[in-house]
């Protein structure tokens, strides 16, 4: 069946796994061309990549090798995409990683030896990741949807191009564990509403963002320092959100339906329960996916991310460490890596 994604074009940087993933094939199933971005395939992902990659496909997937630290390969992404497809309609520079001990800001350069930022880079690699490359990547977007005139098939949608972050409730709730994360969730909601005034007539630019709970992707499985955080060992534990939720709702923030439904925290009111209401998908939208419950986030007076799929009920265990590690009186100073310098 003919969707409104057939026959358009997406970049989708980090498809290799998790949300991106999963927001790919989305993609892909409504028949719209998909360019993976990434540094390497995961095998569940490479196995997407090979099965759509005959031009006998209802859509096409291509892999680019990309690293998205480095502003050079984001622009062949684009020149990659029009080659391949002739056009980009959607774009989501969704590649993030979550306080890796190589980039963190518990891990100081120049003082421990497992970061890989140098002292004298003047540069933090998670930010070059999470929110330089969106902020790089959007700019190249609208660079290249200005340059061009919309297919006369897509000329009655309003807005036809769509660019989509992935922020996340880090934003909002702020764990100790990870300053630099959250510092560029925070930083990338401020920057998809500063752009909102781009969703109008003439420029028909739409740049949304979704903000994620606890997703059940490889950031967290594949690593054991973050997974001991959740306890989801027992009923009423921490509960994980899927990444196909994600994808759905990223879909309907791009496959031009003009409402989607969140929940309500009014509508219910007296009741006990939430109720549900729609909002209109316009810029500037960000909306929290949690455990089969999505909220509109308010920029003034938000009630917060609440409830299943937004918690991780241990993370005082790394909050303690970190407190501790500080006691010590030489947390940040020279490890000695500096000295031959």
């Amino acid at each position: 069946m003919k969707t409104s994604l057939a026959g358009k074009a997406a970049i989708v940087t980090g498809a290799g796994s998790g949300i991106n993933l999963a927001f790919a094939r989305l993609l892909l199933r409504n028949q719209c061309n998909v360019l993976f971005a990434d540094l390497a395939l995961r095998p569940e992902a490479k196995e997407v990549v090979d099965a759509h990659s005959s031009s006998r496909s209802s859509a096409r997937a291509v892999f680019q090798e990309t690293d998205v630290r480095e502003w050079p390969q984001l622009e062949r992404m684009f020149n990659v995409a029009s080659k391949e497809f002739g056009t980009v309609d959607i774009v989501c520079p969704g590649a993030g990683v979550y306080e890796p001990p190589f980039s963190s800001f518990w891990h100081p350069p120049g003082a421990s030896p497992l970061s890989r930022d140098l002292p004298d880079s003047s540069r933090y690699a998670s930010l070059d990741i999470n929110l330089l490359h969106p902020i790089r990547t959007t700019q190249l977007a609208i660079t290249h949807f200005l340059s061009r005139e919309p297919p006369p098939s897509f000329a009655s949608q309003l807005p036809t191009y769509n660019i989509i972050h992935i922020s996340s409730i880090a934003a909002q709730a702020s764990p100790l564990l990870a300053p630099l994360y959250n510092a560029s969730k925070h930083g990338l909601s401020g920057f998809v509403r500063t752009l909102a005034p781009l969703d109008n007539p003439t420029h028909r630019i739409r740049v949304t963002a979704v903000a994620p709970g606890v997703i059940d992707t490889p950031l967290w499985r594949d690593n054991p320092e973050k997974l001991r955080l959740v306890d989801d060992s027992h009923e009423g534990g921490d509960e994980w959100v899927s990444a196909e939720e994600v994808a759905d709702v990223m879909g309907s923030l791009v496959d031009g339906r003009g409402e989607v439904e969140v929940v309500s925290s009014t509508a219910g009111r007296g009741n006990g329960r939430e109720g549900v209401r729609k909002v209109k998908v316009e810029g500037g939208l960000i909306l929290e996916v949690s455990k089969s419950r999505v909220r509109k986030i308010e920029q003034f007076n938000d009630e917060g991310p609440k409830g299943a799929g937004n918690t991780a009920s241990n993370m005082s265990v790394a909050d303690k460490e970190i407190l501790e590690m500080l006691e010590s009186g030489k947390w940040g100073q020279d490890s000695g890596r500096n000295a031959a310098r």
